[in-house]
């Protein structure tokens, strides 16, 4: 069984998100939706209000599954049998880091791959930060987030800001 991480620390979850997972579980057996603790990020949801709305997000989709982790991410992928790590590309400026990073977990567990996917081009300027900073200043997130996260977010920054 071919099984890949997908990790992130999904605060919100977005579309784009949403596309690779959509695109990795046709490409796999199994993907882990891995939510990171990320606690140093001062996320808005908490770690448990963040897994659970990724799985409500992958529950319609085939080989898809969310848990949460904390630590060393190629140790968690170690524990796991994963084959692979899936990084998202939005743009030239994430591939440094991110390239960065593949090359560290390699130097640590040279048998875990690194994957880079880019999602649609209608998300390539899409991030959480993005969609946190229009939901606080009452914008539509609509077009950005699934219903249950944008109803999630309404609930985060008060029902008196506009978010439709």
């Amino acid at each position: 069984m071919r099984t890949a991480l997908y990790p992130g620390s999904f605060d919100p979850l977005t579309n784009g998100h949403l596309d690779i997972i959509e695109r990795a579980s046709k490409l796999f057996d199994r993907v882990i939706v891995a939510v990171a603790k990320s606690e140093s990020k001062k996320p808005l949801f908490s770690l448990k209000e963040r897994l659970d709305l990724v799985q409500r997000a992958i529950d319609p989709l085939e080989h898809t599954e969310a848990a949460a982790f904390d630590g060393l991410l190629v140790d968690y992928a170690e524990e796991n049998s994963v084959h692979a790590i899936i990084r998202g590309l939005r743009a030239v400026s994430d591939f440094e880091f991110e390239f960065q990073l593949a090359l560290m977990n390699r130097k640590l567990n040279k048998r875990v791959e690194t994957i880079f996917m880019m999602p649609r081009e209608t998300y390539t300027f899409l991030s959480s930060r993005m969609v946190k900073e229009i939901a606080s200043l009452g914008g539509n997130v609509e077009p950005f987030v699934p219903e249950h996260v944008k109803s999630a977010l309404a609930r985060k920054f008060g029902a008196s800001k506009k978010t439709t």
